[in-house]
């Protein structure tokens, strides 16, 4: 699969679930599959427990790297796309967020989230990305050969 705006549109249409890549203050990397949705390619949204490795992670080091791909491809098929991003916990004006999350949520078998859901003492919080760059490998036999794409 090529490298463009289409494919990684594509990409991350097809995707349920991003690998999140995070850091701790003192730089040790963890990674997490969350399930997402997302607004045109640039802002993702997920729901997780502030006190997940990955949300604590994000409070006292907010960038992160994103990888959207197709688990199931066969071997030497695969492709990607690849984020840099800045994450936080969405405290004020989740609403609209919220809507996108529970679109997708109720289009892949799941349910409405509301703002009971990601307040209080729900255990859960709504958490937002937004991309800075997305890359794709080349395919062109050079080994992790990223080019940019831009699938706004």
């Amino acid at each position: 699969m090529r490298p463009t705006a289409e494919n990684a549109r594509g990409i991350v249409d097809a995707s349920r679930y991003l690998v999140l890549a995070t850091a701790d203050e003192e730089g040790r990397p963890w990674s997490t599959p969350v399930y997402f949705a997302h607004v045109g390619c640039r802002e993702f949204f997920w729901v997780s427990s502030p006190d997940a490795v990955h949300s604590r992670n994000i409070a006292v080091r907010p960038e992160v790297g994103i990888a959207a791909f197709d688990s199931s491809a066969e071997i030497g098929t695969g492709q990607g796309v690849y984020m840099s991003a800045v994450a936080a916990e969405i405290v004020e004006g989740a609403e609209g967020a919220l809507e996108v999350f529970s679109r997708r949520s109720l289009g892949h078998g799941g349910r409405v989230w509301t703002l009971d859901d990601v307040r209080g003492d729900s255990g859960m919080r709504l958490y937002r990305a937004v991309a800075g760059t997305h890359s794709m490998l080349a395919k062109d036999g050079r080994p992790d050969h990223r080019v940019p794409v831009d699938p706004g």
